[in-house]
């Protein structure tokens, strides 16, 4: 049996319901995913690991630390983003989606670019990984200017 084929455009209503799930699954995978990476650097902690608590490594142990707690912040914001995406009736269009696209951006960047700035320490600053940074923080308030723009928005 063949499907039909799909409308050209979906309706306003089923783009919303779309981009809510994805936020949804974004935001629960990728928070259990850091508050795991925490449980990890807790342990690291605990069993006293040179790795992460020796003195030369205190960069290590901050920038992995900020990869944490940058990744759990911006999991419960794709969560956020779900939750009010149906209550912005005039947030749509490509805007939408473009905020969309760069919060899904600043959960890769920001959080990826603090752990592998760790991984390679050099001396007491983090390695190339942090270059990742600043690219996730500009799709972050990208995000936030078009979700705060159109929260103001009315219907059309």
């Amino acid at each position: 049996m063949s499907r039909p084929p799909r409308p050209a455009a979906e309706p306003a209503d089923a783009s919303t319901a779309g981009l809510v799930r994805l936020h949804l699954r974004v935001g629960w995978w990728s928070l259990g995913a850091f508050l795991s990476l925490g449980i990890a650097l807790e342990a690291l902690h605990g069993f006293k690991v040179g790795l992460y608590l020796d003195a030369s490594n205190e960069a290590r142990r901050l920038v992995w630390t900020l990869a944490h707690a940058h990744g759990t912040l911006l999991s419960i914001l794709n969560l956020v983003f779900a939750a009010v995406l149906p209550a912005m009736p005039g947030f749509g269009g490509a805007a939408r989606v473009v905020a969309s696209r760069c919060l899904l951006g600043a959960l890769i960047l920001l959080p990826t670019g603090f752990f592998l700035g760790g991984v390679f320490v050099h001396g007491g600053d983090p390695g190339l990984g942090v270059l990742l940074v600043p690219p996730g923080g500009l799709l972050l308030l990208v995000a936030v200017f078009l979700a705060a723009r159109g929260a103001g928005a009315r219907s059309a």
